[in-house]
């Protein structure tokens, strides 16, 4: 069931994805996610999740996470991150992306490759007996040593029957430390990535993070399974 749902939302995105272009609106982008889930039979795990507003998250240039859909436009040259989960007969899966509107600097492009690479580098570690700062630190370093920074206020989280569950996965802390890693945990990895400082703060809508320097953010996630034949991503 839980494969179910990390395919149906990794369909949902895929949609979603191809609509983003500069003169949408977030607002629509949400709009288009709420239609997709409802053909799907399918619930969002994010509205009115602690009073969530929205279908999904959709966060621009110096947003993190969290970012309500409403009335901004997007532009060329602007970066987008959609988050988005579902609820498919009671299994949460949850999967993020960060997007390119047009056509981007190089720098952007960087930091949208380097968050990418850097979810790609923590679920490799996402194996039997590996512990959970594994994760963490295979993500920090590739970051760091690309010259970005790694958020530290928000982190990955356990997934499955609820949309956050232990253990939190931060995405920054020293290797083999924490928890064990066992056969049929599900976990959702999920490094946010600053090109500035790593701090943030949180807007006057109680949701939206945004960089406190204002500088661009990216953010890419997975629901992942750890099974005997390694990690399995769901939502690929």
């Amino acid at each position: 069931m839980l494969k179910k749902s990390g395919k149906v939302l990794s369909k949902i995105m895929h949609r979603l994805k191809e609509f983003v272009r500069a003169g949408v609106s977030t607002v629509e982008i949400d709009r288009l996610a709420e239609k997709l889930i409802r053909e799907e039979n399918v619930m969002s795990a994010f509205k009115d999740y602690n009073g969530f507003p929205a279908n999904i998250c959709t966060s621009v240039n110096e947003e993190i996470v969290h970012g309500i859909p409403g009335q901004k436009i997007l532009k060329d040259g602007d970066i987008i991150s959609l988050d988005a989960g579902i609820n498919y007969k009671g299994y949460i899966s949850d999967v993020a992306v960060t997007l390119p509107v047009g056509r981007i600097d190089s720098r952007l492009q960087k930091l949208i490759e380097v968050t990418r690479n850097a979810l790609s580098e923590g679920i490799k570690q996402a194996r039997i007996n590996n512990h959970l700062s594994d994760i963490s630190y295979a993500i920090q370093a590739y970051v760091e040593k690309n010259e970005f920074s790694i958020v530290r206020q928000f982190v990955g989280h356990g997934i499955g029957y609820a949309l956050h569950e232990d253990p939190q996965i931060p995405n920054f802390g020293q290797p083999h430390q924490g928890e064990v890693l066992k056969e049929g945990m599900v976990l959702a990895i999920e490094p946010m990535v600053n090109m500035g400082t790593w701090e943030c703060k949180i807007l006057d809508n109680g949701w939206t993070a945004v960089t406190k320097d204002g500088s661009p953010s990216a953010h890419f996630e997975h629901t992942v399974a750890i099974t005997e034949a390694g990690p399995e991503i769901l939502t690929n």
